[in-house]
């Protein structure tokens, strides 16, 4: 299929779409459902709709450029028309080539973060929670919201593990290939001698589902309560408002005692069952097309290295795009680390523009 078919693919799909939600039959999912997909496309059908405006303007630019029986200054203003509308035409189809990339679904999706303390000890610990520390900020810096869902705290403010969902604008086409061994080496607080040490944490950022992605039967759950064990005064050892969800098909254990209420930790346990769940099926999906090159940024994968955070040398290294940043402080502040986020982006477009032109 050449370009020009593939834009009047998309034109005819686009009002395919407004038909099907014109339809006063269709249910709530799938209206939501067709929504989601027609928004996913209203920029490029409207780029489309320009491009072709672009290729008529064109045509009749030439046709005034070589038409004979016009006097001179007419044709000259015709040839003008003619390369400033093909340049135009240029940058149009390099706009529509990237907005025709393969999308992933999830895209458009909020996002559960998730950060643990690997090899290390204490050192990793106190790893994680700057971690967790700099995406926070770095949603605050997006106009995102960042709300708690767990922490395993160490005694001396380190977390073996932390969890957040973040929700916003395109959250997780922005933070999806944060994914993966994020490693740091520096100096500890509680190293006598200054040796530098090495230690790790992993991070996982995963689409948050809804109840359109997934499906889950009331009898697919079995539900325990228990009291808390973390902050919360004498609320902790009085009310048993700690939940653990168990996804009885697969055996999924998820557990939330974040809220005072009970009813909070199980909204938030079945936010997180849905999102784990969402991401069986995607990469269920992906193994099935694993024949396909995988990108250079990496498959996501929580134990591919991917970053190292170097606090003597001060710089911040991405392995997978061997880009060096020598503002370690500005990153862990959460305010240069779009340059490192926005570089993964721009190779990844680039690697799959490559597919699409072989």
């Amino acid at each position: 299929m050449d370009f020009d078919e593939k834009l009047n693919t998309v034109l005819a799909r686009h009002e395919e779409l407004k038909a099907l939600l014109s339809d006063s039959n269709i249910d709530g999912q799938e209206f939501v459902k067709l929504s989601k997909e027609m928004a996913s496309i209203d920029e490029l059908v409207e780029k489309t709709k320009q491009y072709n405006t672009l290729k008529n303007d064109l045509a009749g630019a030439k046709t005034i450029m070589n038409d004979e029986t016009l006097d001179a200054e007419m044709r000259k203003m015709g040839e003008e028309e003619y390369y400033d509308v093909k340049n135009r035409l240029t940058v149009a189809e390099k706009e529509i080539k990237l907005l025709l990339l393969p999308r992933d679904e999830a895209d458009s999706h909020n996002a559960i973060l998730e950060i643990r303390a690997g090899t290390g000890g204490e050192e990793a610990a106190l790893f994680a929670a700057g971690l967790f520390r700099m995406y926070e900020k770095y949603a605050v810096k997006m106009g995102w919201k960042f709300e708690v869902m767990s922490l395993n705290e160490t005694g001396i403010g380190g977390y073996k593990e932390a969890v957040a969902r973040i929700a916003g604008k395109d959250v997780f086409a922005r933070l999806k290939f944060e994914s993966g061994v994020h490693r740091v080496q520096r100096v500890p607080e509680t190293e006598a001698a200054g040796r530098v040490h090495t230690s790790a944490a992993t991070v996982a950022v995963l689409p948050e589902a809804d109840e359109v992605d997934i499906k889950i039967k009331d009898d697919d759950i079995k539900m325990d309560t228990f009291r808390s064990s973390g902050a919360g005064g004498q609320h902790v050892n009085k009310t048993e408002s700690a939940v653990r969800l168990t996804h009885i098909p697969t055996g999924l254990v998820v557990e939330c005692q974040e809220e005072r209420s009970q009813f909070r930790n199980r909204d938030k346990a079945m936010a997180r069952l849905r999102t784990y769940l969402y991401e069986a099926e995607r990469k269920k999906i992906a193994d099935e097309m694993s024949a396909n090159r995988k990108t250079q940024v990496g498959s996501g994968d929580r134990s591919e290295r991917i970053r190292t955070y170097n606090f003597p040398q001060g710089r911040v290294t991405d392995h997978r795009i061997n880009l060096t940043l020598y503002k370690i402080d500005e990153v862990m502040e959460g305010e240069a680390l779009d340059e490192i986020i926005l570089a993964l982006i721009e190779n990844d477009q680039l690697e799959k523009l490559a597919l699409l032109n072989e």
